[in-house]
């Protein structure tokens, strides 16, 4: 995270949140656990959060009016057909704590921006990262939109839709944002079915910057 964090102030700010979910939503079915970046600098903890669809509003709302947690910055879907039938799809959504403020204002102007001492914070205020994942049956890709919550989800959740075909229910205007708009309704071209390669595009393969890198599909026809 591009803020100067302490690991301390970091951890107590994952347990603190994990402890209160616990408390809040115990015995809902949703899983809990503290995970750590596998790279960077600071090796920051963050929560990773298995929601049950049915409860993924409520959680939603929880967190962004009484944790603060108030950004959603990625949403992403998959499918998995090799999986169970019940965990045939999953949502991914990146939520991050910012505890960004915006400066106070004189006669209409604002002022130089705060400096805030994020290690001096309370733990449920300080900066921190929460990845949500939700599982979804093969017959029913379907899960409430947290467009409400999170206005920047609203992007993602139509391109998941689009690419990934996971609908989002209550999303006010969920239409198509990367393939054109008269794409076969149905088609979803991220879903496993579909065998597409790349094609008649080699610079990726044939490493024209001179980076000396061998490709390992490059004998594959593509």
């Amino acid at each position: 995270m591009a803020v100067s964090l302490s690991q301390a102030s970091n951890e107590a700010s994952a347990k603190a949140l994990l402890s209160a979910t616990e408390k809040r939503f115990g015995g809902t079915g949703i899983e809990v656990t503290t995970k750590k970046h596998a790279g960077g600098k600071h090796n920051h903890t963050y929560l990773t959060m298995t929601v049950p669809p049915q409860h993924l509003k409520s959680l939603a709302k929880w967190l962004k009016h009484e944790q603060n947690v108030d950004l959603c910055s990625l949403i992403t879907g998959v499918h998995w057909p090799a999986k169970a039938p019940e965990q045939e799809w999953e949502v991914v959504y990146h939520l991050v704590r910012t505890t960004v403020r915006n400066p106070p204002a004189v006669e209409g102007k604002q002022t130089v921006g705060l400096r805030v001492d994020y290690n001096a914070l309370p733990p449920e205020q300080t900066p921190l990262e929460i990845e949500l994942h939700v599982l979804l049956p093969s017959d029913s890709p379907v899960v409430d939109s947290v467009q409400d919550i999170w206005p920047s989800a609203s992007w993602n959740e139509k391109e998941t839709w689009d690419l990934v075909g996971i609908e989002f229910s209550g999303h006010k205007n969920l239409h198509r944002v990367l393939l054109p708009a008269d794409t076969p309704v149905g088609y979803h071209p991220l879903q496993k079915q579909h065998k597409i390669r790349y094609h008649d595009f080699n610079e990726m393969y044939d490493d024209p910057q001179g980076f000396g890198r061998k490709p390992v599909d490059k004998d594959l026809v593509k």
